[in-house]
């Protein structure tokens, strides 16, 4: 049995799915999920990282666990080996990280508090496989209510581009980190084939709904203001500092997703294509 933390989210609904699909037995677990958030056969748990009691019945039979932790996880003051410590059970660990864990160490929120839940999983006795995305294809959903009643975007650094990375891609790695054995001991960094700016997004947004969508370049301070009403400040300051000022690492493409999948990563428009009905 497989379980699927953070199963409502980008990632975790797709490979909840794939799983599923592939024949797997499943348990999706979120802090408010139902059936109804899962496919047919899918068992539906509410359970909370930040309580990490409430992950133990979950996992009594569990063959192997996807792991990811939110930025409210880092506001809870929860250490990483309190939250680990609740997932004994699982013989096998797939760990979202981010690919920042590397390239800023120094962060708080990222190289602290994403490289100790790293090291945490690395010693908890359990098989490991670390996956390392850059940027989601999927944080442009923030910008779905001004595209749709505006058709404009409004973000900082609009010609600064990054390889972002299809949250689609990143489950079907982890489906197969969880399913299969040689990906034991793996870091895997994720990210798409090719640096898009937020500028050419905004353009690849236009092209999926026919018609133009009209670029506003931010401020720093304006989109600092912006994302403090739903991130903590050592995230909103360390994903600034990647949006505006990206490291050679942060702009290189990764090989690992090809090696894993035996395929191209998927673009960011193509992305766009498939999830234009949010932006509509």
């Amino acid at each position: 049995m497989i379980v699927v933390t953070g199963a409502t989210g980008n990632v975790g609904r797709t490979l909840v799915r794939l799983l599923a699909e592939a024949g797997e037995q499943v348990t999706a677990v979120s802090r408010r999920i139902g059936g109804s958030d899962v496919p047919r056969g899918v068992r539906a748990v509410p359970a909370d990282l930040a309580r990490p009691e409430s992950l133990r019945p979950v996992l009594e039979d569990a063959d192997a666990l996807f792991l990811l932790v939110s930025g409210d996880l880092f506001a809870s003051g929860r250490t990483p080996e309190e939250v680990i410590s609740g997932t004994s059970g699982a013989g096998r660990i797939v760990f979202l990280s981010s690919q920042a864990v590397a390239t800023r160490p120094r962060s708080v929120s990222h190289g602290r508090f994403g490289g100790g839940f790293e090291r945490a999983v690395m010693d908890s006795g359990a098989e490991w496989t670390i996956l390392r995305p850059g940027g989601f294809a999927s944080n442009t959903f923030a910008w779905a209510e001004s595209v749709r009643t505006r058709r404009t975007v409004a973000a900082p650094f609009g010609d600064v581009g990054l390889p972002v990375v299809d949250p689609d891609d990143i489950a079907e790695v982890a489906a197969a980190a969880l399913r299969k054995p040689e990906h034991g001991g793996r870091i895997y960094e994720l990210t798409g084939p090719e640096p898009v700016s937020p500028r050419q997004s905004a353009d690849a947004i236009g092209r999926a709904l026919g018609e133009p969508v009209a670029f506003a370049e931010q401020s720093r301070e304006e989109a600092r203001a912006q994302m403090l009403a739903f991130m903590p400040g050592p995230v909103v300051d360390t994903t600034l500092a990647i949006l505006g000022e990206p490291t050679r690492d942060e702009q290189r493409v990764s090989p690992d997703i090809e090696r894993v999948l035996g395929r191209s990563p998927g673009t960011f428009a193509a992305w766009a294509e498939r999830n234009a009905a949010v932006f509509r």
